[in-house]
């Protein structure tokens, strides 16, 4: 009859104990959800920012084009008079509005780069849970036997 017995609380033991894993388990799922979701919103947000960067750079390139374009205007208005210095300010002007512009468009297409938009912690994450559930698969096993 104690033979019986022990079977009888071995095999509650191992529900109880299977029970727990299937809750810690789907808590586990659940939880890594919620952070991929949040993780996916903040590179969301780091998306729309690098296109918000790149709408701007566009913007000074516009500028620094047709500032470009009235020196040329200036230039030709004038046929190479002795006297250059309304069309050498407006060269140097568009010059630096348009390598400005050109930085600022390098500086938001790298935000773009895909290694950025990486759920890094979410991947993290998952790799330290399947290390977690491969002790606890361990664990169950040894107590099993």
């Amino acid at each position: 009859m104690d033979s019986d017995h022990k079977t009888s609380s071995q095999g509650s033991s191992v529900g109880s104990l299977l029970s727990t894993v299937m809750q810690e388990i789907t808590s586990l799922v659940r939880n890594e959800a919620e952070l991929a979701k949040a993780e996916m919103s903040e590179k969301t947000h780091q998306v729309m920012a690098s296109i918000a960067t790149i709408a701007i750079a566009g913007a000074v390139l516009l500028g620094g084009f047709l500032t470009l374009l009235a020196a040329l205007v200036f230039v030709l208005n004038e046929v190479l008079p002795p006297d250059m210095t309304p069309w050498l300010s407006a060269i140097i002007v568009g010059v630096v509005v348009t390598l400005i512009g050109f930085i600022m468009l390098k500086g938001g297409m790298k935000q773009l780069q895909a290694r950025n938009l990486m759920p890094n912690r979410t991947i993290s994450s998952l790799r330290h849970d399947k290390e977690f559930a491969k002790e606890h698969q361990r664990n169950v096993k040894e107590e099993l036997k």
